[in-house]
Formats: structure tokens, C-alpha cells, sequence
């Protein structure tokens, strides 16, 4: 039991020491990579106005459906235009 406590000691330690040596050697591999970066985004196709003012279509479209399947439940219920 003692000696696969010191084994998982020694085995430990030097992960550590190579986790760290990796760590501390990661920007120099990074900067001397020979894969170049990607190409910054294109620019966006729309700046969102068209993107408005249809969901205002739509908002408006759904009031003027809503105005008009309220409005004869509202006028029938009371007899303001029978006399």
C-alpha cells in the first residue's frame, strides 16, 4: 500500500512539473505556429433597419387583425346603433 502511494506521489509530482513547463511554453508555440490566422468576419449583410420594420409590419398586421375580430363582439354586445 506504501509503495503505490509514493508511486502515485512520483507520478503526480512529475505531471505537474510537465502541466506547468507546458503552461509556461504555450505562448512561444503559439506565436511560432506556421498556420496563419483566420480572416476577420465579413461584414454584416444588413443593419438591422429591415429587420425592424418588418417585425413592425407584423405587430401592425396582428392590431389590425385583433381590431377587427374584437370590434363586432364589442359593437354587437351593446345596442348603440338599434333604435
Amino acid at each position: 500500500m506504501a509503495s503505490s502511494n509514493s508511486t502515485f506521489r512520483a507520478f503526480s509530482g512529475l505531471f505537474t512539473f510537465f502541466t506547468l513547463i507546458l503552461f509556461i511554453l504555450s505562448p512561444l508555440i503559439d506565436a511560432h505556429s506556421s498556420v496563419p490566422s483566420p480572416a476577420p468576419a465579413p461584414a454584416p449583410a444588413s443593419d438591422g433597419t429591415s429587420i425592424d420594420q418588418g417585425v413592425a409590419y407584423v405587430l401592425m398586421l396582428v392590431a389590425l387583425v385583433l381590431t377587427y375580430l374584437i370590434h363586432p363582439l364589442d359593437a354587437s354586445s351593446n345596442n348603440f346603433f338599434l333604435n
